[in-house]
């Protein structure tokens, strides 16, 4: 390989992966293509009618969890990036269990306990209007969400109100 071909192979390289932005993909796309592109998912669950969601999380350092739908031929419905702060704040206190949670945000990025409530409390790092922000899922120890927090996060400490 020339000294020019090596750099030319690499940038390709770079761009090939750049192309594998779960929104770019086209519904339609067989479901092999996608696990090819993106490997395994975090989560895998069954949809009614036969279909599939690949959960691909981006947590802990990322601030996305892509839902990936399949219809019962295995092609690709729809993609819906998850992590908002309106999905969060539907949570129902009493009624949404860990397993909702777990189901449709993936793994947290932090699980912690605090003296002032009795039950984990999941940590996840989402942007909120282009803001980095964290939403913090209390879970009692009966398994149910009992409230949601947002709390800024101040990456480098760089606060903006100093």
């Amino acid at each position: 390989m020339t000294r020019l071909g090596a750099p030319l192979v690499v940038s390709l390289a770079a761009l090939l992966v750049g192309c594998a932005v779960p929104e770019w993909q086209p519904p339609g796309t067989p479901q092999a293509d996608i696990q090819r592109a993106f490997g395994q998912p975090t989560l895998t669950l069954a949809l009614q009618g036969g279909g599939e969601r690949l959960i691909y999380s981006r947590q802990p350092a990322g601030q996305e969890v892509y839902h990936m739908d399949f219809d019962a031929q295995r092609r690709l419905a729809r993609v819906e990036q998850v992590l908002t702060q309106e999905r969060f704040a539907a949570l129902q206190s009493g009624v949404d269990g860990q397993s909702d949670v777990l189901h449709t945000f993936g793994p947290p990025a932090l699980v912690e306990r605090v003296a002032s409530f009795n039950g984990d409390i999941w940590t996840y790092r989402i942007l909120d209007n282009g803001y980095p922000r964290q939403a913090h899922v209390h879970i009692d120890p009966a398994g149910l969400v009992q409230r949601v927090m947002f709390t800024d996060e101040f990456l480098n400490g760089d606060d903006p109100r100093d």
